[in-house]
């Protein structure tokens, strides 16, 4: 009796299972991302407007810029609302106000990954190189801010800069300029049926929120832990390998392709969460990330660009003054904080210095997520509401 050879399965055709396999969970893992922002949005919308309109004070208008964009989980989603409040026609939202909370918006984006880190917590190794992978960014927003809100307190530089650009491309979108991410339509549809279904057996709207967030934070976890195992396993694939060395090799690349990719998905949140798991499978290292969330926060500013030329009124100049503002201030930063090695090592020396804690306490992990993007500019927002404003 003759006796059966199985011949294994090819090289190629193993990696383009694991190549599917990653997309799949890539998509499922973009679904609970897609939902959190949902949930946080369904939550958060009156209480954001109604903080936009609260403060005057720049410290406290920082505050309510990272508060705001952690509720939504977008600053696309952020900076769009500051640009219409900017350019309403009862201008309730002052554009010197507006910077400060701009600002903020930069540094409240980065939760979204910071918080994606956090599936990697059981295991040392790769959530040191995850967590230091999504803080990074974190630092780098905090060096700008610290930079550049003295500065443009002082000189108005930012403000100053972009009035006269207004001047020179207003009227280009006088009929209005809207952009969809196609991803972000298919998300949509992707995700409508948890809406449906969450809708039909919850009414409150704060208990669907709740559900949203709690199922998308099941999808984002779950997701991410098989997604890392894949891409553990793919780094036997010379292709990827050879991929990650030429983003290494060319910062300017990098950067690029962080633009390129933000600009596409329309969320920065994406782009930089993207890389949180390859960090910690060890398939891209802190250095090559670094450039990429750089290059992510430029390509978010075209959503502000967008939504200021579909603005028309008295006030649409100022609309597309803050956001050319939100485009100064990350070209500035990038060109202050990336060229010198120097500076540079700053923010990728603190992300390390605070992954290794975060490793040795995982209590300071989460304390440091919650407790600076939600508890500290929650209790800053309250007592500048209900001592200043309503008083």
């Amino acid at each position: 009796m003759l006796a059966i050879s199985r011949r294994p399965p090819s090289k190629n055709l193993v990696r383009v299972g694991r190549l599917l396999a990653a997309l799949a969970l890539l998509f499922i893992f973009l679904m609970g991302v897609k939902g959190l922002g949902d949930g946080f949005k369904l939550l958060s919308k009156d209480l954001v407007q109604s903080f936009f309109r609260a403060t005057g004070n720049p410290f406290v208008g920082l505050i309510v810029g990272i508060l705001a964009t952690t509720l939504v989980q977008s600053s696309s989603v952020t900076t769009a609302m500051i640009v219409g409040f900017v350019a309403a026609p009862e201008n309730p939202l002052p554009l010197a106000n507006a910077i400060p909370m701009i600002m903020g918006a930069n540094i409240g984006t980065t939760v979204t990954n910071t918080l994606v880190s956090l599936a990697h917590i059981g295991r040392s190794q790769e959530f040191k190189r995850a967590f230091s992978a999504a803080t990074c960014h974190d630092f780098f927003n905090y060096i700008a801010v610290i930079i550049l809100l003295p500065l443009e307190l002082m000189t108005g530089y930012l403000r100053r800069s972009a009035e006269m650009l207004t001047s020179l491309v207003t009227g280009i979108g006088a009929k209005g300029v809207e952009y969809e991410s196609p991803l972000s339509s298919v998300l949509e549809l992707a995700f409508k049926p948890v809406n449906g279904a969450v809708s039909a057996v919850i009414g409150s709207p704060g208990g669907r929120a709740a559900a949203l967030i709690f199922i998308s934070g099941v999808l984002i976890f779950v997701s991410l832990m098989l997604l890392v195992k894949v891409m553990r396993s793919m780094l036997q694939s010379r292709v990827e390998i050879g991929l990650v060395n030429v983003l290494g090799k060319s910062g300017v690349l990098a950067i690029v392709v962080g633009i390129v990719v933000t600009i596409m998905v329309q969320s920065s949140s994406i782009t930089t969460s993207l890389l949180v798991p390859m960090a910690g499978a060890g398939i891209i290292t802190l250095e090559q990330v670094f450039p990429i969330t750089i290059g992510a926060n430029i390509g978010t500013t075209v959503t502000a660009l967008l939504a200021s030329m579909a603005v028309t009124g008295p006030n649409a100049a100022a609309g597309v003054t803050i956001a050319l503002v939100h485009l100064l201030f990350n070209l500035t930063a990038s060109a202050i904080i990336y060229p010198f090695p120097a500076i540079r090592r700053i923010p990728l020396g603190a992300a390390r210095s605070l992954a290794n804690l975060a490793v040795r306490s995982k209590k300071l992990a989460f304390a440091y997520v919650f407790g600076l993007f939600y508890v500290l500019p929650a209790i800053v927002a309250v007592i500048d509401y209900v001592f200043f404003v309503r008083s």
